[in-house]
Protein backbone atom coordinates (compact mmCIF):
# COMPACT_ATOMS: atom_id res chain seq x y z
CA UNK A 1 0.00 0.00 0.00
CA UNK A 2 1.40 3.35 -1.08
CA UNK A 3 2.06 5.76 1.79
CA UNK A 4 0.90 9.35 1.49
CA UNK A 5 3.70 11.88 1.28
CA UNK A 6 3.70 14.35 4.19
CA UNK A 7 2.79 17.92 3.34
CA UNK A 8 5.81 20.25 3.14
CA UNK A 9 5.92 22.81 5.94
CA UNK A 10 7.35 25.52 3.67
CA UNK A 11 6.04 26.26 0.18
CA UNK A 12 5.47 29.25 -2.08
CA UNK A 13 2.23 30.14 -0.29
CA UNK A 14 3.84 30.09 3.14
CA UNK A 15 5.96 33.06 2.07
CA UNK A 16 3.07 35.11 0.66
CA UNK A 17 0.46 34.14 3.28
CA UNK A 18 0.96 37.24 5.52
CA UNK A 19 0.31 39.51 2.51
CA UNK A 20 -2.28 37.43 0.66
CA UNK A 21 -5.40 39.24 1.90
CA UNK A 22 -3.90 42.63 1.12
CA UNK A 23 -3.24 41.56 -2.45
CA UNK A 24 -6.55 39.78 -3.16
CA UNK A 25 -8.86 41.07 -0.43
CA UNK A 26 -10.83 43.38 -2.69
CA UNK A 27 -11.48 40.85 -5.47
CA UNK A 28 -15.18 40.48 -6.25
CA UNK A 29 -16.82 37.15 -5.40
CA UNK A 30 -20.34 38.10 -6.55
CA UNK A 31 -20.31 35.73 -9.53
CA UNK A 32 -18.93 32.85 -7.48
CA UNK A 33 -21.55 33.27 -4.76
CA UNK A 34 -24.24 33.58 -7.42
CA UNK A 35 -23.26 30.21 -8.90
CA UNK A 36 -22.83 28.65 -5.47
CA UNK A 37 -26.31 29.75 -4.29
CA UNK A 38 -25.57 29.37 -0.56
CA UNK A 39 -28.59 28.88 1.73
CA UNK A 40 -29.26 28.97 5.42
CA UNK A 41 -28.56 25.68 7.16
CA UNK A 42 -26.00 24.45 4.63
CA UNK A 43 -22.55 23.07 5.37
CA UNK A 44 -19.92 24.54 3.03
CA UNK A 45 -16.35 23.42 2.31
CA UNK A 46 -13.82 25.81 0.76
CA UNK A 47 -11.05 23.64 -0.72
CA UNK A 48 -7.76 25.45 -1.24
CA UNK A 49 -9.34 28.43 0.50
CA UNK A 50 -6.10 29.68 2.03
CA UNK A 51 -6.67 32.43 4.57
CA UNK A 52 -10.45 32.16 4.34
CA UNK A 53 -10.73 35.34 2.29
CA UNK A 54 -13.74 34.01 0.34
CA UNK A 55 -15.17 31.87 3.14
CA UNK A 56 -15.55 34.98 5.31
CA UNK A 57 -18.06 36.38 2.82
CA UNK A 58 -20.39 33.45 3.43
CA UNK A 59 -20.69 34.21 7.15
CA UNK A 60 -24.34 34.53 8.07
CA UNK A 61 -25.52 33.03 4.77
CA UNK A 62 -25.00 29.36 5.71
CA UNK A 63 -24.79 27.19 8.80
CA UNK A 64 -21.02 26.71 8.67
CA UNK A 65 -18.00 27.13 6.41
CA UNK A 66 -14.75 25.23 6.77
CA UNK A 67 -11.58 25.91 4.79
CA UNK A 68 -9.11 23.18 3.84
CA UNK A 69 -5.68 24.16 2.51
CA UNK A 70 -2.31 22.38 2.20
CA UNK A 71 -0.20 25.43 3.05
CA UNK A 72 0.85 25.75 6.70
CA UNK A 73 1.26 29.52 6.29
CA UNK A 74 -2.19 30.04 4.81
CA UNK A 75 -3.81 27.87 7.48
CA UNK A 76 -2.11 29.87 10.23
CA UNK A 77 -3.34 33.17 8.79
CA UNK A 78 -6.89 31.85 8.57
CA UNK A 79 -6.85 30.49 12.10
CA UNK A 80 -5.65 33.87 13.39
CA UNK A 81 -8.91 35.31 12.06
CA UNK A 82 -10.95 32.72 13.95
CA UNK A 83 -12.05 30.88 10.81
CA UNK A 84 -12.44 27.10 10.69
CA UNK A 85 -9.30 26.19 8.74
CA UNK A 86 -7.59 22.82 8.66
CA UNK A 87 -4.55 21.59 6.78
CA UNK A 88 -5.04 18.94 4.16
CA UNK A 89 -5.20 18.09 0.47
CA UNK A 90 -8.12 17.83 -1.94
CA UNK A 91 -6.91 14.39 -3.02
CA UNK A 92 -7.44 12.93 0.48
CA UNK A 93 -10.24 14.88 2.14
CA UNK A 94 -10.54 14.08 5.87
CA UNK A 95 -14.36 13.91 5.85
CA UNK A 96 -17.07 11.29 5.65
CA UNK A 97 -19.05 10.93 2.44
CA UNK A 98 -21.93 13.26 1.63
CA UNK A 99 -21.44 15.78 4.45
CA UNK A 100 -21.25 19.07 2.51
CA UNK A 101 -24.11 20.81 0.70
CA UNK A 102 -21.79 23.16 -1.17
CA UNK A 103 -18.09 22.95 -2.08
CA UNK A 104 -16.10 25.76 -3.65
CA UNK A 105 -12.59 26.00 -5.01
CA UNK A 106 -11.34 29.43 -6.05
CA UNK A 107 -8.19 29.79 -8.17
CA UNK A 108 -6.79 26.57 -6.73
CA UNK A 109 -7.65 23.67 -9.05
CA UNK A 110 -4.51 24.24 -11.12
CA UNK A 111 -2.37 23.74 -8.00
CA UNK A 112 -3.68 20.22 -7.34
CA UNK A 113 -1.25 17.32 -7.40
CA UNK A 114 -3.81 14.86 -8.87
CA UNK A 115 -6.81 16.61 -10.39
CA UNK A 116 -8.70 13.43 -11.27
CA UNK A 117 -8.41 12.07 -7.72
CA UNK A 118 -9.45 15.43 -6.30
CA UNK A 119 -12.61 15.41 -8.45
CA UNK A 120 -13.47 11.97 -7.02
CA UNK A 121 -12.94 13.21 -3.47
CA UNK A 122 -15.00 16.36 -3.94
CA UNK A 123 -17.90 14.31 -5.28
CA UNK A 124 -17.51 11.77 -2.48
CA UNK A 125 -17.94 14.34 0.31
CA UNK A 126 -20.68 16.26 -1.53
CA UNK A 127 -24.23 15.51 -0.42
CA UNK A 128 -26.75 14.26 -3.02
CA UNK A 129 -28.37 17.34 -4.52
CA UNK A 130 -25.31 19.39 -3.59
CA UNK A 131 -23.14 21.60 -5.75
CA UNK A 132 -19.44 22.13 -6.44
CA UNK A 133 -18.26 25.41 -7.97
CA UNK A 134 -14.73 25.58 -9.38
CA UNK A 135 -13.49 29.07 -10.29
CA UNK A 136 -10.35 29.06 -12.45
CA UNK A 137 -8.43 31.39 -14.75
CA UNK A 138 -9.49 30.51 -18.31
CA UNK A 139 -6.35 29.07 -19.91
CA UNK A 140 -7.83 29.58 -23.38
CA UNK A 141 -6.85 33.27 -23.04
CA UNK A 142 -3.32 34.40 -23.90
CA UNK A 143 -3.02 36.47 -20.71
CA UNK A 144 -3.75 33.43 -18.56
CA UNK A 145 -1.26 31.33 -20.52
CA UNK A 146 1.40 33.93 -19.67
CA UNK A 147 0.49 33.63 -15.98
CA UNK A 148 0.77 29.85 -16.28
CA UNK A 149 4.24 30.25 -17.80
CA UNK A 150 5.24 32.55 -14.94
CA UNK A 151 4.18 29.99 -12.36
CA UNK A 152 6.22 27.30 -14.10
CA UNK A 153 9.26 29.58 -14.02
CA UNK A 154 8.68 29.97 -10.26
CA UNK A 155 8.78 26.15 -10.02
CA UNK A 156 5.17 25.94 -8.85
CA UNK A 157 3.39 22.66 -9.63
CA UNK A 158 0.62 24.41 -11.55
CA UNK A 159 -1.39 22.45 -14.13
CA UNK A 160 -3.79 24.89 -15.77
CA UNK A 161 -6.60 23.11 -17.62
CA UNK A 162 -9.26 24.21 -20.07
CA UNK A 163 -12.74 24.36 -18.50
CA UNK A 164 -13.88 21.45 -20.69
CA UNK A 165 -11.12 19.26 -19.25
CA UNK A 166 -12.34 19.96 -15.70
CA UNK A 167 -15.91 19.40 -16.87
CA UNK A 168 -15.03 15.90 -18.12
CA UNK A 169 -13.36 14.97 -14.82
CA UNK A 170 -16.60 15.61 -12.96
CA UNK A 171 -18.81 14.06 -15.62
CA UNK A 172 -16.76 10.89 -15.10
CA UNK A 173 -17.99 11.00 -11.48
CA UNK A 174 -21.66 11.20 -12.56
CA UNK A 175 -21.86 14.94 -12.04
CA UNK A 176 -24.17 17.17 -14.06
CA UNK A 177 -21.81 19.89 -15.22
CA UNK A 178 -22.03 23.24 -16.95
CA UNK A 179 -19.37 25.87 -17.71
CA UNK A 180 -19.77 29.64 -17.47
CA UNK A 181 -17.23 32.18 -18.68
CA UNK A 182 -16.63 35.88 -18.23
CA UNK A 183 -13.50 37.71 -19.40
CA UNK A 184 -10.49 35.73 -18.12
CA UNK A 185 -12.41 33.57 -15.62
CA UNK A 186 -14.27 30.28 -16.01
CA UNK A 187 -16.63 28.61 -13.56
CA UNK A 188 -17.31 24.87 -13.64
CA UNK A 189 -20.59 24.20 -11.82
CA UNK A 190 -21.23 20.58 -10.82
CA UNK A 191 -24.48 19.13 -9.46
CA UNK A 192 -24.58 15.77 -7.70
CA UNK A 193 -27.83 13.96 -8.54
CA UNK A 194 -30.34 13.37 -5.75
CA UNK A 195 -30.74 9.75 -6.81
CA UNK A 196 -28.44 7.01 -5.55
CA UNK A 197 -24.96 7.86 -6.72
CA UNK A 198 -22.65 5.22 -8.15
CA UNK A 199 -19.30 7.00 -7.71
CA UNK A 200 -16.43 6.28 -5.30
CA UNK A 201 -17.39 6.38 -1.61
Amino acid sequence: MKREQPLPFVDHFTFIAPYYDRIFGQSSTDDLIGYLEPRAGQQVLDVGGGTGRVAEQLAGLVCSVCVLDPSAGMVLEGQRKGICVIRGEAETLPYAGGVFDRIMMVDAFHHLRDQSQAAKELMRVLAPGGRVVIEEPDITHLGVRLVALGEKLLLMRSQFRAPQFIQRLFQAQSGRVRVERQAYTAWVIVEKPEAAWGGVR
